[in-house]
């Protein structure tokens, strides 16, 4: 299948913004680990972690798409799995925070 490519940097600006998000979620999944471990606080030590592999995959998927937009190999369109899992990755960064700041201002209180 020959499919033209983008003469546009979107698709590799979006690519290398999976990495950006990766390591946004990472951070705050580190973040969260640390209170769960120090605050013992089990349920935010779990939701980190699962966070900290959300962060892989996000990191793994943008070097990997792209790869294959600089191979052009693949359509430069996203698919529709790839949208939904940076939307649960998302939901699931905005939740720790949620979580981690409920748990400091519960500790100030």
């Amino acid at each position: 299948m020959n499919l033209p490519r983008d003469p546009g940097l979107q698709a590799e600006r979006t690519a290398l913004s999976w990495n950006r998000t990766g390591l946004a979620v990472l951070g705050n999944a580190l973040l969260a680990l640390r209170e769960g471990w120090h605050g013992q606080h089990g349920t935010v030590s779990v939701l980190a972690c699962v966070m900290l592999v959300a962060a892989a995959a996000a990191v793994f998927y943008g070097a990997w798409r792209r790869q294959q937009l600089l191979n052009c190999k693949t359509p430069v369109a996203v698919s529709a799995q790839a949208i939904a899992t940076a939307s649960i990755i998302s939901l699931m960064a905005c939740g720790a925070v949620v979580v981690h700041l409920g748990v400091v201002a519960a500790r100030l209180l």
